[in-house]
């Protein structure tokens, strides 16, 4: 797949969403090594950058030789997102613009997928970045913003002769958040209505739900978001699924390694305080269903230490 001046060594490529509080640099990492074809950090404020805020630096992290790398921006100042984006493109291989976020405090600064009720803006606001970009410039969004405004065609259209590079579709609307199922028949529309690579987003836990969500849409790529927590072999199974080839067998050891090298990654970044407080999600993801994982989720509430996390898992795997 070829996005402007970057071409993706593969027929179908596999996204990793950015998500907020999730994709951090060791997680990317460790889903880059299992399948996943493009990377992303978590969403960027285009205020806190111009800022200098050290927290947003702190997102922008990269690991040593993570390729291609992209990195979203939120904001609703067409001139402030072009000139951070002008600002981060050396860094990265792919600008991309968030007007998907459904949360309320993105959503009421104009932001994110309230964008989808102002196309003018979201128009002007691609028209900027484009205009000053050499690399490409995609753009994430939803089917619309409520039952009744469903114009992700139209509006990707317009992106689309703005200067965007590709769309990616959540197939839900605002109004959904993340609940109900995605609908592959809006990204269907979306393929139909621009000429620019679509990559299709929503409700991918399977290799099956990639096959079918290809099929349906005709999506040029998929990116995989909820699916990914707790389950970064997930890259591995959809990249087997799409190439008709057996699916890879994951293992009980393999998984505690994982959840272990996250967890010293993290406290590596972030330090042992808040590294250990924002593994506990991804703890809980990591052993959902797993026998005797609650007990497991109720001890892990109340360590501290990498110490205490790395021989609560050795034992609850060993066990």
């Amino acid at each position: 797949m070829r996005l402007k001046n970057l071409n993706i060594d593969k027929e179908t490529p596999i996204f990793l969403a950015p998500m907020a509080g999730v994709t951090d640099l060791t997680f990317r990492q460790i889903c880059a090594e299992l399948g996943a074809d493009v990377t992303c950090t978590e969403m960027i404020s285009a205020k806190a950058l111009s800022y200098n805020n050290k927290k947003t630096f702190d997102l922008m992290k990269k690991y040593d030789g993570e390729t291609p790398a992209a990195i979203q921006l939120f904001g609703s100042d067409p001139g402030l997102m072009a000139e951070m984006a002008q600002r981060v493109e050396p860094e990265f291989d792919i600008i991309d613009v968030n007007m998907g976020c459904p949360v309320n405090k993105v959503v009421g600064n104009n932001e994110g997928s309230a964008l989808m009720k102002n196309p003018l803006l979201a128009e002007k606001i691609v028209s900027k970045m484009a205009g000053v970009l050499v690399k490409p410039l995609t753009v994430k969004i939803r089917s619309g913003f409520d039952k009744d405004h469903i114009n992700a065609a139209e509006f990707a259209k317009r992106l689309e002769g703005a200067g965007a590079s590709a769309i990616a579709v959540h197939a839900r609307t605002r109004e959904q958040m993340y609940h109900g199922s995605a609908d592959p028949e809006i990204i269907r529309q979306v393929k139909e209505a621009v000429g620019i690579p679509v990559i299709g987003n929503g409700d991918i836990f399977s290799g099956e739900d990639a096959v079918r969500m290809k099929e349906k849409t005709g999506a040029d790529a998929v990116m995989i978001a909820r699916g990914a927590q707790g389950d970064p072999w997930i890259f591995a199974r959809v990249r087997s699924a799409l190439d008709k080839k057996a699916t890879p067998r994951e293992t009980s050891i393999n998984r505690m390694k994982t959840i272990i090298r996250h967890a010293q990654g993290l406290v590596r970044d972030k330090g042992e305080s808040v590294g250990i407080r924002e593994m506990r999600k991804h703890l809980s993801w990591y052993t959902a269903g797993m026998k005797d994982s609650a007990e497991f989720r109720r001890k892990t509430n109340y360590i501290v230490s990498l110490k205490e996390l790395i021989e609560i898992t050795e034992a609850f795997f060993n066990g």
